[in-house]
């Protein structure tokens, strides 16, 4: 049997563009494991420390220990892992100019009525010439959330942020808004 050439050259490229679909679901299925183990890390320690001392301590678990969650994650992964927002409570966590068009593209999706607690998006990208695998996962803001990014603040809670965060913009959430969301870089 005579295979014609065209033929063969779309097998190749289809067989070339599963292989790229099955690797970037890996990717994105791993992405969503990290970021599944980082939000229940981060989630249990804020719960104990609102247990504990309520807002005051739930702002230092946000200043210092979720940072160390994902400098862990990166480290382990071999991953830039971390958290982003339009409404920034630390400097450190500002979006690069990928970040924020997602976060934009999050609040298009909200808008539309998209679940917050569903929406991810992925993308390969190249970025300085090099390619890069791309994650975020949209933080829904819950209840919990409210006590240090709601509108009315505990005063303590308020004394606390303009100490730790004098530019704070991270305020006047409420439930079931966008808070912002964690960010994965992976390189390719």
């Amino acid at each position: 049997m005579k295979v014609r050439p065209t033929l063969t050259i779309f097998l190749v490229i289809g067989l070339a563009s599963m292989s790229m679909a099955t690797t970037q679901d890996s990717r994105v299925e791993k992405s969503r494991a990290v970021v599944m183990d980082f939000m229940q890390t981060l989630k249990g320690a804020l719960q104990e420390a609102m247990k504990s001392g309520g807002p005051v301590n739930a702002i230092k678990v946000c200043k210092v220990t979720a940072p160390e969650i994902a400098r862990q994650q990166s480290e382990k992964h071999g991953w830039k892992v971390g958290r982003t927002s339009l409404k920034l409570r630390n400097p450190n966590n500002a979006p690069d100019a990928w970040e924020r068009e997602t976060l934009l593209l999050f609040e298009k999706r909200k808008l539309a009525g998209e679940d917050i607690t569903k929406m991810e998006h992925a993308e390969e990208v190249t970025e300085d010439g090099t390619k890069r695998f791309r994650y975020m996962k949209a933080i829904p803001t819950i209840d919990i959330c409210t006590k240090c990014h709601g509108k009315d603040l505990d005063p303590d809670a308020e004394t606390q942020l303009r100490e730790s965060y004098p530019e704070d913009k991270a305020r006047g959430f409420e439930a079931g808004d966008i808070r912002g969301a964690f960010t994965i870089t992976q390189p390719m």
